[in-house]
């Protein structure tokens, strides 16, 4: 029988290092963005502050400190906040798949039209040196926050078109990636799923065989201090 040796349900996990960069309206931290096909969820590790979260049902703000647990679904646009050096275990599903592309950064509407308009505003320099990186970080991270406060208001005044326009924008500039993303799935979420289906048939027939393949997995992190859309981040192949 074959065992899912991933992350448990298929997870991907980093460690973040929320930005303090401050921005136009006097805050500190990262990129607002959504997902459109995986939810994902902050363990709090260290450090204080907030993820602002819009969704058709208004604007929320909620509190991060040491111990709290918070996650949301596709569709939320989240915007992390640090008031004093906040870190975060952040778990993501489908197997990492909002750090390989199921993002869409809140950029005001003149950039979303287009997908190479929106692929020149949000690429980081691969080759470029740190700083390099950093500048094309912030730039992004400005843009977004730009176009988060321009829905934020709209919403808050009731008007739910514009968020609606960047669900549309959003969808449209992901949707010649679906098939890759399915196969991402396939290999993630679903198969580790169909395993724990065998498993459970196998018990329900008496059969403790496939505990014989028991195996244990341990991991540094790939890579250090990676520029993300909300922070450093460390990341961790499985």
């Amino acid at each position: 029988m074959p065992t899912f040796e991933g992350l448990p349900g298929a997870v991907a996990v980093s460690h973040l290092r929320v930005y303090d960069w401050p921005t136009a309206d006097g805050l500190r931290g990262g990129t607002p963005h959504l997902h459109l096909t995986c939810s994902e969820g902050y363990v709090v590790v260290g450090g204080t502050g907030s993820v602002q979260t819009l969704t058709a049902s208004g604007f929320r703000q909620t509190p991060l400190a040491p111990g709290a647990l918070v996650w949301f679904t596709p569709g939320t646009i989240h915007r992390l906040v640090s008031e004093d050096g906040l870190r975060i275990v952040v778990l993501m599903e489908n197997s990492g798949l909002p750090e390989a592309g199921d993002a869409v950064l809140t950029l005001p509407p003149r950039h979303l039209a287009d997908p190479d308009a929106y692929r020149a505003a949000v690429v980081l320099p691969v080759d470029g040196s740190e700083e390099e990186q950093e500048r094309a970080a912030r730039a992004r991270r400005d843009l977004a926050v730009e176009g988060f406060l321009a829905l934020r208001r709209a919403t808050e005044a009731g008007d739910p078109e514009p968020l609606a326009e960047f669900h549309r924008a959003a969808a449209a500039l992901v949707r010649p990636r679906t098939e890759d993303w399915r196969g991402r799935w396939q290999k993630g979420a679903a198969a580790a799923s169909e395993v724990t289906g065998g498993q459970l048939d196998a018990l329900a027939r008496g059969d403790s065989g496939y505990l014989a393949g028991a195996c244990v997995h341990a991991e540094q992190p790939s890579a250090y201090g990676k520029f993300g859309m909300c922070g450093r981040l460390d990341v961790y192949r499985g």
